[in-house]
């Protein structure tokens, strides 16, 4: 792999660790914020799949909506129809964000959502090792 791809694929990849981070922090807080754990789930879902399609040599398409995402990198590996369930995080990119639908999830709901973010890391990484 040449340095200039690995450099980027670092950079995708810095990113979205740091969103399961900030989620894992905020859930194991005093007071868990929700929404945001929500938030920075779906953005590492995000990510973690732009990576996938970086590293696969397809510049990824701007977009939050994970099943865009997903039936990029099923055209590549089949095997991505497994992360399928994994598309209801689309609905914390930007709607939940502002008091028009306003939304707190329940604990359960953010600690779902993370689980599904490193089930997704996971894969991806998987794949590009």
């Amino acid at each position: 792999m040449d340095q200039k791809l690995r450099a980027t694929l670092d950079k995708w990849q810095f990113k979205a660790e740091n969103d399961i981070k900030t989620a894992q922090l905020l859930l194991e807080s005093e007071e868990p914020i929700t929404d945001s754990i929500c938030f920075h789930s779906q953005q590492a879902v995000e990510k973690f799949l732009k990576l996938y399609l970086v590293y696969k040599g397809i510049e990824p398409v701007k977009t939050h909506i994970i099943s865009e995402l997903l039936v990029l990198c099923i055209k590549i590996s089949g095997d991505f129809s497994k992360l399928n369930d994994v598309d209801y995080l689309t609905e914390y990119a930007v709607s939940m964000r502002y008091p028009d639908d306003f939304y707190i999830p329940i604990f359960e709901e953010a600690e779902q959502a993370l689980e599904d973010a490193i089930k997704v890391r996971d894969f991806v990484l998987n794949k590009i090792i």
